[in-house]
């Protein structure tokens, strides 16, 4: 099994621990200490040697921020943890805060005093937050400091060891682009900002800009490093050497200067002694990484790492690599799905047996290299956990009379996927199937979407929302998240989202995942992967338009369909939709799985 079911999470550590932290800053002589689910590299992907939140409060979700003074501390998170917080922290510790609605800002203001001193981890806030961070201070009469080491780590006793994890090289008949070009890309981009060289910290966007993949953070194959590009020459990469097999040493010396993580810090300041013009993302580089190249007299340019666009639209070997991973998958998950029709019914399913099942079919194709991300098997109540992750302690049997809301995805060589599927488990009620078809229209709505060049996602993202706000219902995370080519299943900066600001090009691949969550109850969402093409024509336009292209080759469960609430288009849609499944993968079906899909893509 690539996914386990230990219970992460242990609320009464909060105590404790905060009391030992508390002690550790009163011996420094501050105030205050801020704790983000964040590592040097700002990344969603956190391996167990820098989950200092979960060893300070318990609580294991991919966002949030705890402040601790000496005698005040919150733990914020946003509306997708709103429940599992509860679950997972002590609040009288940490009483829980809303992220967006009630941001840690916001609780310092009224909480600071003059001549209070506020630490953070250099390295652990970017650039952007410091700025407002330091306002806060200022007017509170406080002092921000930075520090270059982290109070957490000499109080951690059983603190796990950095990461190592095998670095390999990324083919290039996988990749579509030698290294070379991308570097060569990546420095006519820093020649157009005027700038000398650029600071990579996203590990995703070193392993695309390399060609390398790695194994230090779960699910998701990532080497863990940092790297400077110059405008001319070769750049540099920082990563443990010990990751490096003699041919990935070899192939990356003809690529990069090859050096010690410990040493970048030393070669920003050597940037900022050479009198460098440095490029950073002020919202991906920790505030540390700016100053050790302006303390010695470099200068900043602030940009989008440069990296991010270029990796975000797929080229054509990259896509049609994703295609293939997801007819590849879509056939496991069939075949999943025709094995729990068989098995729930009879009432031993439970949500863990469901996640192993799941798994054993992607193993069986003989090229899963991993899951993409822990699977959210969520029967009931626990469905309605957005990020909900099962353990032997919270594991549930699947009841009948509710929908059974599964999330998962595979990592192969050619391609990352991502798939939500409701099912329905014995009878459900009209108010279930009326919640289920109002999700799924907006998710017709998504990807039927006809687009101009320029619209962002921000501007889609209504579009999943309007029927379920036409109910008075709404869901609390974004529509849709970019993916990578075998790298993070959560890829920005494309989005569907509130905040999806960057205009949506083709070749992004993104999710489409609308839903509803009745608290305490159960959940719903439907999600596949779509990428951004090129539209045909619309008879009497004047503009091209873009629109997507479903990757996804998964039947929606028509058995919690209200029929009467969708318009005959959308009807169409989900028609034509489950044609083309049947049409692609039932050729690669036993004969049991293919008259089961037959069935469940029947017309409407």
């Amino acid at each position: 099994m690539f996914q386990t079911f230990d219970d992460l999470s242990d609320p009464s550590c909060g105590a404790p621990h905060a009391a030992l932290l508390r002690a550790e800053l009163s011996r420094r002589g501050l105030d205050g200490f801020l704790i983000p689910r964040a590592d040097a590299h700002q990344s969603e992907y956190v391996p167990p040697h820098d989950c200092r939140l979960q060893w300070l409060t318990g609580f294991t979700g991919s966002a949030g921020v705890a402040a601790i003074l000496g005698d005040d501390a919150a733990i914020f998170v946003d509306g997708r943890y709103t429940i599992q917080v509860r679950d997972q922290v002590d609040l009288e510790i940490f009483p829980a805060r809303h992220l967006i609605e009630e941001p840690v800002t916001g609780w310092l203001e009224q909480r600071l005093q003059p001549g209070q001193k506020l630490a953070i981890d250099a390295m652990l806030h970017t650039v952007r937050e410091v700025r407002r961070l330091r306002e806060i201070c200022e007017q509170a009469g406080a002092e921000l400091v930075t520090l270059d080491d982290n109070p957490i780590d000499g109080i951690w006793e059983d603190r796990p060891e950095p990461p190592i994890g095998q670095v390999s090289l990324y083919p290039v008949d996988l990749a579509g682009k030698p290294a070379l070009d991308k570097i060569a890309q990546i420095q006519s981009a820093l020649a157009d900002k005027k700038a000398d060289a650029c600071v990579l910290t996203q590990p995703d966007s070193i392993a695309w800009l390399f060609n390398i993949r790695g194994s230090d953070v779960s699910h998701t194959p990532l080497p863990l490093s940092f790297a400077t590009v110059p405008v001319d020459g070769k750049p540099s990469l920082y990563i443990d050497g010990r990751k490096l097999s003699n041919s990935a040493r070899d192939a990356l010396t003809d690529l990069t200067e090859l050096a010690e993580p410990e040493d970048f810090k030393k070669g920003l300041s050597a940037l900022g002694a050479a009198g460098a013009s440095v490029m950073i993302d002020p919202g991906l580089a920790g505030i540390g990484i700016a100053e050790a190249i302006t303390r010695t007299g470099g200068t900043l340019v602030e940009a989008q790492d440069p990296v991010l666009l270029p990796k975000a639209v797929k080229n054509d070997v990259e896509l049609n690599g994703a295609r293939e991973a997801h007819v590849r998958d879509a056939v496991a998950f069939v075949n999943f799905l025709c094995w729990f029709d068989a098995e729930v019914p009879k009432g031993a399913l439970d949500e863990i047996s469901v996640t192993e099942k799941l798994e054993e079919f992607r193993s069986e194709t003989g090229v899963l290299k991993d899951v993409s991300f822990d699977t959210i098997s969520g029967a009931g109540p626990n469905g309605a956990i957005c990020h909900y992750r099962v353990s032997r302690a919270s594991n549930l049997k699947i009841p009948l009379g509710k929908p059974f809301l599964i999330d998962s995805g595979a990592q192969y060589l050619d391609g990352t996927t991502d798939i939500t599927r409701t099912l329905a488990v014995g009878e459900t009620s009209a108010a279930m199937k009326k919640h289920f078809t109002l999700v799924l229209k907006g998710h017709i709505a998504i990807s039927s979407a006809r687009f101009p060049r320029g619209t962002t996602g921000a501007q889609l993202d209504t579009l999943a929302r309007i029927a379920l706000w036409n109910a008075g219902l709404d869901y609390d995370h974004g529509t849709g998240h970019g993916v990578g080519a075998y790298l993070s299943v959560h890829e920005g900066p494309q989005r569907i989202a509130k905040t999806g600001t960057v205009p949506l090009q083709p070749g992004m691949i993104l999710s489409n995942e609308p839903g509803y969550y009745p608290a305490g109850d159960y959940g719903i969402r439907l999600e596949n992967l779509e990428v951004v093409t090129e539209a045909s024509d619309i008879s009497g336009g004047e503009r091209p338009m873009l629109g997507f292209e479903t990757l996804t080759l998964v039947p929606m469960d028509l058995r919690l369909v209200d029929l009467s609430l969708l318009t005959q288009a959308e009807r169409d849609w989900l028609n034509r939709y489950h044609d083309k499944v049947r049409e692609k993968i039932s050729p690669l079906l036993g004969e049991k799985e293919c008259e089961w899909l037959v069935r469940a893509t029947k017309s409407v």
